[in-house]
């Protein structure tokens, strides 16, 4: 069998590259020996903590029962949520009860300016949906109509009320109240896809 040069100089180099390796090894090698601890845990310790396991295992059933409750109570309340597939959809909705409850028996507001506000988010899992409307009324008329916003049925309440100086001859004031119903935060338009 012939071998080229290449492959005789491969064969010389072949035993020097294997001591470097050999004396590589033999020297980064650790020599100390290894001692295993004894765990530093009695078994008086070991129970106690078992112990506090089986505690913690009992609380589990309790803690979910506690969840269904409080989940269903959440579904109970969400369902006054305002209802509605998009954020104008649900400023309507708005609205729609605030022109129904100024029409109202005991109110007989005429609403004069209408502006929708910006929908916003309300806390972490909530929205926010924004109406300012503007009317003139006596005392009388502004506290029905605003004893009835809350007793609606959804989530909706006054946000701001501003009353101007009072006409003396027809015992009327200029108002403008904001009034904000809360919604599912799905409906608000996501501000991370909106800004570039």
């Amino acid at each position: 069998m012939r071998f080229s040069d290449r492959d005789r100089r491969a064969l010389l180099i072949l035993p020097f590259a294997a001591l470097l390796i050999l004396g590589y090894w033999w020297s980064s090698r650790d020599n100390s020996v290894k001692l295993v601890a004894a765990s530093a845990e009695s078994i008086p310790a070991a129970e106690k903590r078992l112990l506090r396991v089986k505690q913690l295992a009992a609380t589990v059933p309790g803690k979910q029962e506690l969840l269904k409750q409080v989940s269903s109570e959440l579904a109970a309340r969400e369902k006054y949520l305002i209802q509605a597939d998009t954020a104008a959809q649900a400023q309507a909705n708005l609205l729609q009860i605030v022109r129904r409850v100024a029409r109202g028996q005991g109110t007989g507001i005429d609403l004069r300016n209408i502006e929708i506000g910006q929908a916003k988010a309300f806390g972490d899992r909530y929205g926010e949906v924004l109406v300012s409307v503007s009317f003139e009324s006596g005392i009388e008329q502004l506290i029905n109509f605003l004893a009835d916003l809350t007793a609606q049925k959804e989530l909706i309440g006054t946000s701001d009320l501003r009353i101007g100086f009072a006409n003396v001859k027809q015992k009327t004031m200029p108002i403008r109240v904001t009034i904000s119903g809360l919604v599912r935060r799905e409906l608000l338009p996501d501000r991370k896809a909106a800004s570039f």
